[in-house]
């Protein structure tokens, strides 16, 4: 092992932690007996920011319980379903299927609901990339109006299997069961216990706001792109004030008391 190599600078340093990964590196030990504050600091982040990417591992791998245990029973192209937009007085519900590799190495995903518009986005990215596949279902307001929200939700979750490229030889469905014949598990709350129910609220909620703000270009004066649809009050004020838009639920309550 050589000597610490004190003519780096502190910022050389901070770059070559960026690129040490491994706890037992032996630069590491190296660097902790440079006694500069400065690199003492850079030191400290380095764990910190280790010790949040181990959490997060840890995470991933908790969320990895029903997939994993499928996979051991040779499931190959287990799918997490979700969806979005199942409250809203406006839009439709929009739902996607997601299947996982078993040597995925994405963290940081969870119920969408927690995460920041930023953080979506990115990660909506990251499970485009790494999925093996991803389907997308999108049930309209009207389509709403005829079958009833529950019905809507199953229609729109039956067409994003039908988008995936592989067949799913098993589903994992948030809180409903699908009637198809694929063996299937619902699971309440899923988009906090499942990977790959988490990555589908993610692809649901990101395609579902995308549409929303596309929305309130057409249809202004609602607030969609803030609100995405949900009954707030500048949402209810463009309602009374200029009736309900061609995207409007009419089943819907208050949405009904202002149908022409």
């Amino acid at each position: 092992m050589t000597q610490p190599n004190k003519k780096k600078s502190i910022s050389e340093i901070k770059e070559l932690l960026k690129t040490i990964t491994d706890e037992k590196d032996e630069r590491l030990a190296l660097i902790a007996q440079d006694e500069r504050l400065g690199v003492q600091k850079a030191l400290v982040s380095w764990k910190k920011a280790r010790q949040k990417i181990k959490e997060a591992e840890e995470e991933r791998d908790r969320m990895l319980v029903y997939e994993k245990a499928l996979w051991e029973r040779e499931f190959h192209y287990v799918a997490g379903i979700d969806e979005v937009g199942r409250g809203p007085l406006a839009g439709p519900v929009v739902t996607a299927s997601v299947v996982l590799p078993p040597d995925v190495s994405l963290v940081g995903i969870r119920d969408s609901k927690k995460l920041s518009v930023s953080k979506r986005e990115k990660l909506y990215e990251e499970i485009m990339d790494a999925a093996v596949s991803v389907g997308i279902g999108v049930v309209d307001a009207a389509q709403i109006d005829e079958l009833n929200i529950l019905q809507a939700t199953k229609a729109a979750m039956k067409k994003s299997i039908e988008q995936l490229t592989v067949q799913p030889d098993y589903l994992l469905v948030d809180a409903l069961e699908l009637p198809l014949p694929i063996p299937q598990t619902s699971i309440i709350k899923g988009d906090a216990t499942s990977l790959s129910i988490a990555a589908a609220s993610i692809i649901a909620k990101v395609t579902r706001d995308r549409m929303m703000t596309e929305y309130d270009e057409l249809y202004p004066g609602y607030g969609f792109s803030k609100n995405a649809g949900y009954g707030t009050q500048e949402h209810l004020n463009g309602l009374k004030n200029q009736g309900p838009s061609p995207i409007h639920r009419y089943s819907f309550s208050p949405v009904t008391q202002y149908k022409k």
